[in-house]
């Protein structure tokens, strides 16, 4: 069962959005900064970051760096979420490391399709 980290400072957004993803077959950890988010990265090594970019403590693209600057945790796949939808916003966050971009409201099909792009294929047993 692929591990999603959900950093997302927003109630409804993250009990909305994990629900949905459990109930795909994802285990769902959830951090409510990006401060929370980098330390959550390290200690639960998860298979794929979502992060929303509008963040309390950190911000959302510091917080990419920050993950991605770290040996642990570089390889780790990050989705940007971010309610901005302008054209240089998803320039800004491949910059910033995230290998992904997808806007708010998040249409879940559309963003399933980008988590299973960037997973890891599951190994063979």
């Amino acid at each position: 069962m692929p591990k999603i980290l959900l950093v997302e400072d927003n109630e409804m957004n993250r009990d909305m959005l994990s629900r949905r993803l459990e109930r795909r077959g994802f285990q769902v950890a959830m951090a409510f900064d990006g401060a929370q988010g980098v330390a959550m990265a390290e200690s639960e090594l998860p298979d794929l970051i979502l992060m929303d970019m509008s963040l309390p403590v950190i911000d959302g693209w510091e917080a990419t760096r920050r993950v991605k600057t770290n040996d642990a945790t570089k390889s780790i796949p990050i989705i940007a979420l971010t309610a901005h939808a302008m054209s240089d916003d998803r320039e800004k966050a491949m910059e910033a490391g995230c290998d992904e971009y997808d806007t708010k409201p998040v249409e879940l099909e559309r963003l399933l399709t980008k988590i299973n792009a960037l997973l890891p294929a599951p190994a063979e047993s």
